[in-house]
């Protein structure tokens, strides 16, 4: 009898011992549980590092692919904003038209310089907007004649959007509705070259890869002392004909 009871107290001794010792399978699963980790962990840090690789090696710039990046938050700007808007003549810009390696490629519109180093194959020697480097090219912008409106100069611009005289339309006009009428063609024609620039200010304004750095210094007046130009041929055979009255 007491043997028997040796025997029975004995039971959750050995019940207890089973419990606290994992069985093989229960240590396979933990060891298989550990090692898909591990892979998962492995495989992250690898799909990031090839992103940013890739990322660096598109945009040649970041390896974060810009996503969602504020323009200020970007060390050039900062630099610039640091330390303070520089100012130009006409005569200087002509220094950073990229044929320096030693120094950025800016240009300007409408008087505001940008650093488009960034798009030196573009905007440098042997680039296909090489024209607009070290200027302010704004006419040229407007009318697409690069080679001759190498100029800040917009005056007479306008009448590439102005109708052309035609005597057999003109003629079906009383005097004062063609004089109205030419009026209103000129007011017409101004607001579409200010549309057609301001594009263009837009354009480098909100570009998160120029950065803004100055300004042109110009003196008051200092278009009275340019000779006026013509406007270039391909800007003159845009211009269409006038329409006749009741023509929509």
């Amino acid at each position: 009898m007491s043997e028997l009871r040796q025997r029975s107290a004995a039971k959750p001794e050995d019940k207890e011992t089973k419990t606290d010792t994992p069985s093989v399978s229960q240590l396979v699963e933990k060891e298989d549980s550990a090692f898909s980790l591990l892979d998962i962990a492995r495989t992250l840090v690898f799909v990031l590092l090839l992103s940013g690789a890739t990322s660096y090696f598109v945009t040649r710039e970041s390896f974060t692919w810009n996503l969602d990046r504020p323009k200020w938050t970007r060390p050039e700007v900062l630099q610039a904003w640091l330390s303070g808007p520089k100012e130009y003549t006409d005569a200087d810009l002509a220094a950073y038209d990229g044929t320096d390696p030693d120094k950025p490629i800016l240009l300007a519109i409408n008087g505001t310089i940008y650093d488009v180093s960034k798009g030196g194959k573009h905007y440098g020697p042997g680039g296909s907007y090489h024209f607009f480097a070290g200027a302010d090219a704004s006419r040229g912008f407007v009318t697409g004649c690069f080679a001759e409106d190498r100029t800040p100069d917009m005056r007479g611009v306008e009448e590439m959007f102005i109708p052309l005289d035609d005597p057999a339309i003109d003629s079906q006009y009383t005097s004062g509705q063609l004089k109205a009428l030419r009026e209103q063609e000129r007011r017409h024609a101004k607001e579409e070259v200010q549309k057609a620039l301001q594009h263009w200010v837009d354009f480098f304004a909100n570009s998160k890869k120029y950065t803004r750095v100055g300004t042109v210094k110009r003196e008051e007046g200092w278009e009275e002392k340019l000779e006026r130009r013509e406007l270039c041929e391909p800007a003159r055979k845009k211009r269409k004909a006038r329409k006749a009255p009741g023509d929509k």
